[in-house]
C-alpha cells in the first residue's frame, strides 16, 4: 500500500499570486509525498505577472481560479502554510490535528506598484517566485519539515 500524501494549504490574501506559486511549485516538485492547496482570505482573479514569471519557470497556471478556505473544507489539511502576514494574522480556525507554520514572502504587486518599468515589476515576481520554490525544496528537510 502507497503511503498516505500530506495534504497542504498554502493561505495568503487574495490567492491571486504567492500561494497559487506555492502550490504548483509543490505538486510540481514534491508531488510523490504532499497533496498542495491554495486559498486566499479574500480571493481575487489570477495575477498575469504571476502566470508569466511561473510559465518561464515551466508551469502553467494559466487555468487556475482563486479559491478561499471555504471552497476546500471537505480536505482534511495536515498543514496550514501561511505565505503572508494578513492570512497569517487573519487565519481561520482549523481542526486541532492542523498545524499552523508561517512563512512570509514579499507581496509582488505591492512591490511592482512603485516599479519604473515592466521588467524591473516582473524582477519582483521573479525574486518571491524563486523564493517560494527554494522554500518548497526545502520542505521535509530540516528547517522547513512540516
Amino acid at each position: 500500500m502507497l503511503p498516505k500524501k500530506m495534504n497542504v494549504l498554502f493561505l495568503c490574501t487574495g490567492n491571486s499570486c504567492r500561494s497559487q506559486m506555492a502550490e504548483a511549485f509543490t505538486n510540481h516538485l514534491k508531488g510523490d509525498t504532499i497533496r498542495a492547496w491554495s486559498a486566499g482570505i479574500e480571493p481575487k482573479s489570477i495575477d498575469p505577472r504571476a502566470v508569466q514569471v511561473m510559465a518561464e519557470s515551466g508551469i502553467d497556471i494559466s487555468g487556475r481560479s482563486s479559491k478561499s478556505p471555504d471552497d476546500l473544507k471537505d480536505v482534511a489539511f495536515d498543514v496550514v502554510i501561511t505565505v503572508c502576514d494578513h492570512a497569517h494574522e487573519s487565519c481561520p480556525v482549523f481542526p486541532d490535528k492542523t498545524r499552523v507554520v508561517h512563512a512570509g514572502f514579499d507581496d509582488p504587486p505591492r512591490l511592482a506598484a512603485q516599479a519604473a518599468s515592466e521588467q524591473e515589476a516582473l524582477s519582483h515576481y521573479r525574486r518571491v517566485r524563486d523564493e517560494i520554490r527554494a522554500f518548497v525544496e526545502r520542505m521535509e528537510e530540516g528547517e522547513e519539515r512540516l
